[in-house]
């Protein structure tokens, strides 16, 4: 499996730090970054469509991002909404470490990187934008993503990009299949490869 490496709590070879100059939200940041991780040389092309074929998430509340790499979601959805609490998750040590760092360089107070199981499980969620990780495979991706979407709060939206040629369509199906009727799945727009991939929470 292609980076299969990245996928692993503890990937192989040393955590050795390399700084990364990266624009994110209008403005050039200079963050770290490491070998070991998802994209580890600067926004990967799903994650830059996802910035710019999406709305602003919510400028309150809670938001997520499921697969957080160095952190370029986790910390575009922190300056785009100061007032709100983002949430960070990775299997990979290393993506949390390196998020919480870049956060912190950048003095968004707001964004917490984490283990997915140390999230309190009664928090919900008011946007959750992710680029998930398609290739640790099916089984496991499902898995991921009905731990996380049902946690959508009243009224919120998530957000996925995923490449056509690695089953967006296929994916979008069992996201309509698999949530119950509060949840409306959607495509929400096509960009070269990519398909951006909604899934809304009725409001009560």
């Amino acid at each position: 499996m292609e980076s299969a490496h990245y996928f692993t709590a503890q990937p192989a070879g040393p955590f050795t730090r390399k700084p990364l100059t990266v624009e994110l939200a209008g403005a050039t940041r200079q963050l770290q970054t490491s070998s070991g991780i998802f994209s580890p040389d600067g926004v990967d092309k799903g994650t830059a469509i996802l910035f710019s074929e999406v709305p602003p998430p919510s400028p309150q509340g809670n938001l997520l991002d499921i697969g957080c790499g160095w952190g370029p979601i986790a910390l575009t959805l922190g300056l785009k909404a100061p007032h709100a609490r983002v949430y960070a998750v990775d299997v990979n040590e290393r993506c949390v470490t390196l998020t919480n760092e870049n956060a912190a360089a950048l003095g968004l107070g707001n964004v917490t990187a984490s283990l997915p199981d140390q999230v309190d499980p009664a928090v919900e969620f008011d946007t959750i934008w992710s680029n998930p990780p398609i290739r640790i495979g099916k089984e496991e991706l499902h898995s991921l993503l009905l731990t996380w979407l049902p946690r959508l709060a009243p009224g919120g939206n998530a957000w996925l990009v995923v490449q056509k040629n690695l089953g967006s369509d296929s994916l979008q199906r069992w996201l309509a299949n698999e949530l119950d009727s509060t949840f409306t799945v959607s495509r929400e727009s096509t960009s070269k490869s990519f398909r951006v991939i909604r899934v809304r929470k009725a409001s009560q």
